[in-house]
């Protein structure tokens, strides 16, 4: 049996997607709320619905478990979200539940740049789960990614979201000069599932990054480009852009772009190219190819697709 936290996230959505076609029994931890579970329709999942809080919860949550997936963090909560309480704390009494019952193996998903000693709030909690994680009696491996891209993402998506609406200029940092190596989501979980079959991967912190650098300006100029969208892009210095988005968080229902998002660009997160061919014998996607999903469709093509989606997880049932 495979636990999964996060598994109603964008990441997380894809590994269910993956694990059902190949015929993994799986189990979602979700956290108690009065929202619906958004998890991939059609998909056979158990779900228990416990909070990374309650340790008890969670030895109940993680009976006849073999291995756990962790993906569950506040980062996409922006300052709604406790980076403490979930990401930090949340890992402990997972770690602790998981040597309890008796776990085979964790798979972390982390942050290139996550470091303990970090002066970003995402980068240090990361750092300190993956010390959490580390420590603990159960074995481990940890991923370390760039930013993640693909359908579902929090990061293309609300980029094109917010160049859509920007009335005619676009804001991006003074000076920044920082570069991102953005990698497919489907091949990320491909290297994640390549570490179940394989006991080498025991104990084993990765690296992984698509097979091009990027600054977020050309990010932006890049999905300007497939969304067919100009916008003039204007300098802003970092602190001026943090504040601004910070209050537009807090007055904005759903502000697509979160403090914390910022961070994401604030340092270089790159490896090395070729460690996704190297190590998992993968060749990464290349970002330009892969965001079509960007495109708008018309209204009678939405209307078309929500009909054979409906249709599909009809059969599938």
């Amino acid at each position: 049996m495979i636990l999964i936290t996060g598994a109603t996230g964008f990441i997380g959505r894809a590994l269910v997607r993956q694990l059902s076609a190949i015929g993994s029994p799986m189990r979602a931890l979700i956290r108690p709320s009065k929202q619906t579970p958004r998890l991939p329709k059609g998909v056979s999942v158990e779900v228990a619905v416990v909070s990374l809080a309650d340790v008890r919860g969670l030895r109940a949550a993680l009976r006849d478990v073999d291995v756990v997936f962790h993906f569950a963090s506040a980062e996409n909560q922006g300052s709604r979200g406790n980076l403490a309480t979930t990401d930090i704390e949340g890992t402990r009494n997972l770690v602790e539940a998981a040597s309890d019952a008796g776990v085979d193996r964790i798979i972390y998903l982390s942050h290139l740049g996550a470091a303990r000693a970090s002066g970003y709030p995402a980068f240090k909690a990361k750092g300190m789960a993956e010390e959490h994680i580390r420590n603990g009696r159960t074995p481990y491996t940890i991923f370390r990614s760039s930013l993640v891209y693909g359908p579902e993402d929090h990061f293309t998506n609300n980029l094109s979201r917010l160049i859509r609406s920007a009335p005619g200029i676009f804001p991006i940092p003074s000076g920044g000069r920082t570069v991102v190596q953005p990698v497919w989501v489907e091949d990320l979980v491909t290297c994640m599932l390549w570490s179940l079959e394989n006991d080498e991967a025991l104990n084993k912190v990765y690296e992984l990054g698509g097979s091009e650098f990027f600054t977020l300006q050309q990010i932006i100029e890049t999905i300007m480009d497939v969304t067919h969208r100009r916008r003039l892009l204007t300098s802003m210095s970092p602190i001026t852009l943090r504040a601004l988005t910070v209050f537009l968080e807090g007055v904005v229902p759903n502000f697509p772009i979160s403090s914390f998002w910022l961070d994401y660009f604030a340092v270089n997160r790159t490896c090395a190219v070729d460690s996704m061919p190297r190590v998992f014998g993968l060749m990464p996607a290349r970002f330009t190819y892969r965001l079509e999903y960007l495109i708008r469709k018309v209204w009678y093509q939405r209307a078309w697709s929500n009909v054979t989606e409906r249709v599909a997880a009809i059969r599938a049932r």
